[in-house]
């Protein structure tokens, strides 16, 4: 599922848009609008000026507008029928054109395309990034301790590491993935870290999303294999315990996560 490093892979690839202008806006599924469609018809005539991100938020701009995308559980972005990933874990590998939802065409004959088999991602103009934490990749310790903090001091530390609004692009995968190297329990209370608990973990966030991109995937952390029922850890052995925390899924180790 697409999270930060998915996310950071289809901006790189969109990056081959810039200086490109767009011929026409097609809407496949009025369900993927998360504005009002009327409104994509600014891009029309538009030329394209960076490709950037924010979190999971994919954020192309133009000259007259910015095009969002948030590839929800399955959504994948093709440019040129080239695909920014080849293989979308919890995804069908091979692309339908059944699941084509959004599509530009431009003048130089290509295409930017989303394609989406479970139908939760969405494009927008002109998204509320103000709405979204400060960026899981660069986030600062002070930014990170801000994030921790909020009115509930019971909050558990991977339900505020997933809140968009206090630190954008931490998913499920990267967000246990995190927490196994920093050694820190994800059902303890956000704000119970201490000075040194905060620094470790603000480094491993950064560190790990460095270490994910260059492996290609949120899946492909070393406690993946592991994050099954019976699952042992792979720094000690022992088992994993299976929870729900924030609403998701989550695998940890007890023996060294404390």
């Amino acid at each position: 599922m697409p999270e930060l490093v998915e996310v950071e892979l289809s901006r790189r690839l969109a990056e081959r848009l810039v200086g490109r202008q767009v011929a026409s806006v097609q809407l496949h599924d009025l369900h993927a609008c998360a504005t009002d469609p009327g409104r994509f018809v600014s891009l029309e005539g538009a030329t394209f000026a960076a490709a950037r991100r924010r979190g999971k938020l994919l954020l192309l701009d133009t000259d007259s507008a910015t095009l969002g995308m948030h590839f929800g559980m399955t959504g994948r972005l093709v440019i040129d029928g080239r695909p920014a990933l080849e293989r979308l874990l919890y995804s069908p590998a091979v692309l339908q054109p059944r699941w084509l939802r959004f599509a530009l065409a431009m003048t130089d004959g290509g295409a930017v395309e989303l394609h989406d088999p479970r139908r939760l991602g969405r494009v927008s103009i002109d998204p509320d990034e103000g709405a979204l934490g400060p960026d899981s990749a660069s986030v600062t310790l002070a930014e990170l301790r801000s994030a921790l903090l909020g009115r509930s001091r019971r909050i558990a530390l991977k339900a505020r590491l997933l809140d968009q609004s206090r630190l954008a692009g931490v998913g499920n995968l990267i967000a246990d993935e995190v927490l196994w190297r920093a050694a820190l329990s994800p059902e303890r209370p956000a704000a119970s870290l201490d000075d040194g608990e905060l620094r470790r973990l603000q480094r491993q966030i950064r560190s790990t999303t460095s270490m994910l991109l260059n492996r290609g995937g949120s899946h492909a952390g070393d406690l993946m294999a592991a994050r099954v029922p019976g699952g042992l850890c792979p720094k000690d052995g022992y088992p994993l315990t299976r929870s729900l925390v924030g609403g998701r899924t989550t695998f940890w180790c007890p023996a060294h996560q404390t």
